[in-house]
């Protein structure tokens, strides 16, 4: 049966945007509303409630309460919801990924591919959980232990996960942390970006609709800076899924205390290019990987280290394939760059553009800004007295940092404070396991741009990067904890 999911289910005649408390969308005790408007055009999507403290201590309780019946239900049955919520969710993938074009400025093609890869995220968890099996464990397997004693070993949840997603993937990167923890038995916290707000309600209606138990899912509205510290401490918060900045995931990381956590934040991926390497080849994975959604993706190429011997020729095919991109309105069939997220993100970008001219990087095309669109930027010869070689952009600008060895790149690539992914492109596979061996990040990617996923695939960042491994099992693993009944048989004579 097709269920038709609209905004007006999830918001009053005034588009103020409620929040999903125990099954119902209710209206906050509160009179701060945030405004979410459109990068694209300024134009009023919508307003959201901005909880109160108290609002929040309700709606943690009422999921603590309602985990406690979820935990019980048998894994065939919560499966058989996120199935349901997979095929609502496609049943209204275009009214979603609309949202998302109007709501952060992404691409349409981009906007509806993170709905459709979010309908496989789901029904994949969903087929995975219903694997996940546990284990008898024979005493006698350690040395001095009788054959009397059996360890039987399941999976239990964790209690009530906080999930936090991001601007940039408000929905994909939102059931990736609330599908898992659904299907391990958790109640779900779910705190949307505040620019992506929308989108995620909607998702969180679609899982409602497809029969959550009430209370299994609640949602919170609201600035990071002003309730974030309050419910990542939140003693009823036992597990915290967190999508965001490093100087965001940080801070969570240094005020939890004997809280587990998975962090997913920012990179600095770097594409190494041999001088054997298929030059076009890295040259397409370059730009699609650095370039897309307006570079903003913590998978973003976010800077290149080349062999200085085969430089200038990729320059030069890098620089052939920018000028043919498309800028402007996301709304426009075929644009890839378009409006950064907000002004204070473009400013930041003009930032690191300013310091590499001032230092004497060569800017080879971009570098200009109309309103909140950055055009995308290249540059050659950048060193590492610049900005740009080591800080985060997010936006469509590209550093080129020659060297001239296989060392000098791995050495150049290990000193980021970041270890999320890497790309090497070579010809020669002892080359590439010799470099991905050296590399101090999560994945390597050999001839190919770095991304996230397929999601049954470990993702991780090392250092500033993040903490935990996500991936459908492992997300699901993450949070759940294994629990063992020891069975003893009696004396052995």
């Amino acid at each position: 049966m097709e269920i038709k999911v609209s905004f007006k289910d999830i918001s009053n005649e005034d588009k103020i945007y409620k929040n999903l408390y125990d099954g119902k969308w209710v209206e906050s005790n509160s009179d701060k509303l945030i405004e979410i408007k459109s990068p694209i055009n300024g134009e009023l999507l919508g307003k959201v409630q901005s909880m109160s403290k108290e609002e929040v201590d309700l709606a943690i309780k009422n999921s603590k309460e309602a985990q406690k019946l979820w935990a019980e239900v048998p894994i065939n049955r919560r499966a058989a919801i996120l199935y349901r919520a997979a095929e609502i969710l496609e049943q209204n993938a275009n009214e979603l990924a609309e949202m998302l074009v109007l709501e952060i400025a992404k691409d349409k093609r981009g906007a509806i591919a993170e709905v459709y890869r979010t309908i496989d995220y789901i029904k994949f968890t969903a087929d995975s959980a219903k694997q996940l099996e546990g284990e008898t464990i024979p005493g006698d397997s350690f040395p001095g232990t009788k054959k009397n004693k059996i360890s039987f070993v399941t999976r239990v949840p964790l209690g009530v996960v906080l999930a936090i997603s991001p601007f940039n993937y408000p929905v994909n990167l939102a059931a990736s942390k609330i599908a898992p923890a659904l299907a391990a038995g958790n109640a779900v916290f779910f705190k949307p970006p505040t620019q992506g707000s929308i989108s995620g309600l909607y998702l969180a209606e679609i899982f409602n609709k497809a029969g959550l138990p009430d209370g299994v899912l609640n949602t919170v509205t609201g600035r990071g800076s002003e309730i974030g510290d309050y419910c990542v401490t939140h003693p009823d918060i036992d597990f915290i899924n967190f999508t965001g900045s490093t100087e965001v995931g940080k801070r969570i990381s240094n005020i939890t205390t004997m809280k587990p956590v998975l962090l997913e934040l920012g990179g600095k991926d770097a594409a190494i290019v041999l001088e054997d390497a298929d030059l076009d080849e890295a040259a397409d994975n370059i730009v699609a990987g650095g370039y897309s959604y307006s570079g903003q993706r913590c998978t973003a190429v976010k800077r290149i280290l080349v062999m200085d011997s085969v430089a200038d020729e990729l320059v030069a095919k890098v620089k052939t394939k920018v000028a043919k991109l498309e800028v402007g309105d996301p709304r426009e069939e075929g644009t890839v760059v378009g409006p950064l997220i907000n002004g204070k993100a473009c400013d930041f970008v003009m930032e690191l553009i300013e310091d590499a001219k001032e230092k004497g990087a060569e800017l080879v095309i971009g570098g200009n800004r109309e309103g909140n669109i950055v055009y995308p930027t290249l540059f050659d010869k950048v060193d590492t007295n610049m900005r740009l070689a080591w800080e985060e952009p997010f936006g469509p600008v590209l550093p080129v940092i020659r060297v001239k060895s296989i060392d000098e790149a791995i050495g150049i690539a290990n000193e980021s404070s970041y270890g999320l992914q890497s790309s090497v492109f070579t010809k020669n596979i002892d080359a590439a396991f010799y470099i991905a061996n050296k590399l101090e990040v999560g994945t390597v990617q050999v001839n190919n741009k770095p991304e996230r996923g397929p999601d049954h695939f470990p993702f991780l960042g090392v250092k500033a990067s993040g903490m935990g491994t996500q991936g459908i099992r492992y997300s699901i693993e993450a949070m759940s904890r294994p629990k063992a009944i020891v069975l003893n048989l009696g004396a052995v004579e």
